[in-house]
Formats: structure tokens, C-alpha cells, sequence
């Protein structure tokens, strides 16, 4: 061997892969529980109805614009800052025979007769109840789509041992940002789905790549433990994998901090999902595999005996 893996250049990262394993299976419990207890804050894309985002000259009463909306018999109207003390975001379920048009236009003149000051309307956005239902379904379609081709290529591609490690640093990845969501009640819109797709893909990228550098090894190399060869694997792509995540993560945060409110979701679950992505690529799927007993005999091709070879034998 090429001195590769006996040198103190190998980072031991087996070494550590309980606390890692661990720490994964308690965000899941946690990602898993929020989900079923908090479930997601589903934004307008899903749920119908109208938002309005209103500037004020002044910081915002919140409490004074919630109480006229429920004077006026709106009382689920959800009020809140958006961005700053004077932008103002309310949003309202969809009303079942009420246009969602004359809605908006209603709260935006209570809003304005209420005030002594001027009222601004930065955006107005109207979704009905039935596109949202169908925004959803499309949506969890594109999801499943997207998981069962991947399943597929694992499948096809890799020993049954990496497959499952791939496969579980996926769901792994996709569980957590959408606990993540859950946690903090950050809105679930289109864009946000858009960006867990992409989330997807980035994580599944970065862990064929080691899976597949753990193969190589694996056949290359024939006097070193498996412990030995899957860290090698992780030390030999992780030049490759810090410098994906670190110009990934430079645009995203210009997204983040630059972008605006609109796409402010889309930066959060893709900051989150680069991250934890990178972690289950090392940690997640290499330990699982290795925790199955993958070695490098189940990785060898299957020996073909050739025609004729029993009759050679014969006295």
C-alpha cells in the first residue's frame, strides 16, 4: 500500500463514529416527535388564503393591528414583523365563498383608516384553498419521485452494505432539515420544498463520492482492516468535500443576508442541509456500512469457473 493509510494523516473518523451515531439518533427522535407534536408551519403555497405585507412610517403596533382584525372578525389572523419593526405581515386563512381579492383589499383600508400615519402596501399575495391542496399533493409527488429514483441508482450501483449507509444518511439528512423546520416554525412554502429537493441531491452526491472512493480502497488494498480502509476513503476525499461545502455555503450566505424575506426559507433549508449533508456522508453512512461488516471480500466480483475447468481435474 501506498503508505496511505499507516500514515498520522489519516483522520481516525471510525474512531468516533458512536458519539457521531448517537448524536444522529437523538435529533431524529427529536425532528420525529416535533413533527407529530408541532407538525410544520405550512405557508400560503399549501394552506390558501391571502398575505399582506404592510410598511409602516413607525415601528408597528402589532397588538392594536391584531385587535382591530378581530374587531372586524377576523380573529385568526396572524400578525407578525417582517424583516424590520416597520414591515408588517398578516396572514389569513382562506375563507370558503369569500374572494380572497376583496379580502386583502378590506384589511388593507382597515389597516390604513386605523392608523394616523402612512400605510404602505409592499405585496399582496392570494392562493386559494383548492390550488394549495394541489400545490401539496404535486409537491409530496416530486418528493417521492425523487427518493425512489435515488433508491434505485444506490441500489443498482453499490454492495447492499453502502447502499443501506447511502440510504440511511438520506433519509438521515431529509428528516432532520424537515425537523429543523418543525422546531422553529419556520414557513414550509414552495421554496423551501424546492430547496429540500436540492438538499437531496447535494447529500446524495457527496456520499456517493466516499462510498465510492470506500470501494476503490477496498479492492486496491488487501492487508488493512476495514476500519483502516473506510478512513482513508474519508481522508482522501476530504479536501474535495470541504471545498464543495465552503463555495456552496459562501453563495448561500449571501442568499441568506442579501436576498430578502421571499427566498429567506430557501437559504435556510440549504445552509442546514450543506451541513448536515457533509456530516452523514462521513459519519452517517460510512458507519452504518461499516457497522453491517462490510470488508472487501463483498465487494469482490464473483468468481466464474471456467468451461472445462472440473474436467481438467479429473484423474
Amino acid at each position: 500500500m501506498r503508505e496511505l493509510i499507516s500514515t498520522d494523516k489519516t483522520i481516525q473518523f471510525m474512531r468516533y463514529r458512536m458519539p457521531a451515531l448517537i448524536l444522529s439518533a437523538l435529533l431524529l427522535i427529536g425532528s420525529i416527535t416535533s413533527l407529530a407534536v408541532n407538525k410544520l408551519n405550512w405557508g400560503l403555497d399549501f394552506t390558501g388564503g391571502t398575505v399582506i405585507e404592510l410598511g409602516y412610517q413607525q415601528n408597528a403596533d402589532l397588538g392594536q393591528i391584531r385587535s382591530v382584525l378581530e374587531q372586524n372578525g377576523f380573529n385568526s389572523a396572524v400578525v407578525q414583523n417582517f424583516g424590520t419593526q416597520r414591515d408588517v405581515l398578516i396572514r389569513i386563512d382562506a375563507i370558503e365563498g369569500v374572494n380572497a381579492q376583496q379580502t386583502g383589499d378590506q384589511i388593507v383600508a382597515m389597516m390604513r383608516a386605523s392608523s394616523s400615519e402612512k400605510v404602505d402596501l409592499r405585496r399582496s399575495e392570494f392562493v386559494s384553498a383548492s390550488v394549495g391542496d394541489e400545490l401539496a399533493e404535486q409537491g409530496g409527488l416530486a418528493l417521492l419521485t425523487a427518493l425512489i429514483c435515488i433508491l434505485i441508482y444506490i441500489a443498482i450501483r453499490f454492495e447492499w452494505r453502502l447502499a443501506l449507509g447511502a440510504v440511511g444518511a438520506l433519509a438521515h439528512d431529509v428528516i432532520i432539515t424537515l425537523g429543523l423546520f418543525s422546531v422553529l416554525q419556520l414557513e414550509f412554502d414552495l421554496t423551501v420544498l424546492a430547496a429540500l429537493l436540492a438538499v437531496i441531491g447535494y447529500s446524495i452526491n457527496d456520499t456517493v463520492v466516499v462510498c465510492d472512493r470506500i470501494r476503490e480502497n477496498f479492492l486496491k488494498f488487501r492487508k488493512y482492516s476495514s476500519e483502516e480502509v473506510i478512513n482513508g476513503a474519508i481522508t482522501d476525499t476530504m479536501s474535495r468535500t470541504v471545498i464543495t461545502s465552503l463555495t456552496t455555503v459562501l453563495v448561500l450566505l449571501a442568499l441568506f443576508f442579501l436576498g430578502g424575506q421571499l427566498i429567506h426559507g430557501f437559504a435556510t433549508a440549504l445552509l442546514f442541509g450543506v451541513f448536515i449533508g457533509t456530516y452523514s456522508s462521513i459519519f452517517v453512512a460510512s458507519a452504518l456500512a461499516f457497522m453491517l461488516g462490510i470488508s472487501r471480500e463483498d465487494l469482490l466480483p464473483p468468481e466464474i469457473e471456467k468451461e472445462g475447468e472440473d474436467l481438467d481435474q479429473l484423474p
